[in-house]
């Protein structure tokens, strides 16, 4: 790759330009991570990089056969189940006592009742890229305020979802049908299901909905409360869920460790999450 050039360009300037550093190549302890030519996005670099750097951890550890190219291979179903079993033995995880379990259980029961689901309209203002999210929050808030009215006629959400709203929703008047708490955004089973002191009652609700899609005005039209599940029932559900996190979190720990003693170019490891733990 050629360099740019800098500067004025002009033939009597007298800084006649100078040679930009390109940005160092990504490689792991001197192994690089993309084939010439070769171009990849941010997530792609960073999977590459970790499943490199667990690579060369295996063949330190005798695992692997030593690599001798110069950049980094592509890893086989067998590579992949070796860095797994290294994992499994240098990171063991203890599995969730009883009482770890019902503690988990007794503060979130409410994520645990079986046969809930909500009725519920909606008008989506979606956040994307382009968009000026302050005049969508501004938007937004007047719609609301709008349909919080005393007065306001009995079909006109219908007509602002149609209007307004950023969801395939919007043609049947926002009408989101009846679902459960797996059926949507967490932010907004979070909003329905899961909040202790949650508005179970029946109408709009007061504020904007945020969730990663954007923002909602949101109406319950409906609501079945469900059976709230016994800790018996859902006891070997927690604790694989609470392994499951012990291991994502230790997992994640090991692979700062060696990113740590790694030398890492041209790739940002330092917080991120490696893919074998998201």
């Amino acid at each position: 790759m050629n360099a740019a050039l800098t500067g004025c360009g002009g033939g009597g300037c007298g800084c006649g330009g100078h040679a930009a550093q390109d940005a160092p190549a990504a490689s792991v302890n001197g192994i690089g991570l993309a084939a010439d030519g070769e171009r990849l996005a941010g997530d792609a670099l960073r999977e590459r990089a970790w499943g490199e750097l667990l690579r060369q951890e295996a063949v330190r550890q005798g695992l692997l056969p030593p690599h001798g190219d110069s950049e980094a291979p592509a890893l086989s179903a067998g590579d992949q189940q070796v860095i797994e079993s290294m994992l499994e033995r240098c990171v063991p995880v203890p599995p969730p006592t009883p009482q770890e379990c019902r503690r988990y259980y007794d503060a979130r029961q409410s994520q645990f009742v079986q046969g809930a689901q909500v009725h519920a309209r909606h008008i989506l203002f979606a956040v994307t890229p382009a968009v000026d999210v302050h005049k969508l929050v501004v938007r937004a808030e007047q719609a609301l305020l709008e349909l919080s009215r005393k007065d306001v006629p009995a079909g006109r959400f219908a007509e602002l979802a149609r209007e307004l709203s950023n969801c395939p929703s919007g043609a049947q008047g926002g009408d989101l049908g009846w679902f459960g708490p797996h059926e949507c955004a967490d932010e907004l089973a979070n909003e329905f299901f899961h909040q202790k002191n949650p508005l179970r009652g029946i109408g709009l609700r007061p504020r904007l909905v945020h969730s990663r899609y954007g923002f909602h005005i949101v109406e319950v039209l409906g609501r079945r409360q469900g059976r709230q599940a016994t800790f018996g029932e859902v006891r070997e559900r927690i604790a694989v869920q609470l392994a499951q996190q012990t291991r994502a979190r230790a997992l994640h720990q090991y692979m700062q460790l060696l990113a740590g003693v790694a030398d890492v170019q041209g790739v940002t490891l330092a917080g991120a999450e490696s893919p074998l733990v998201q």
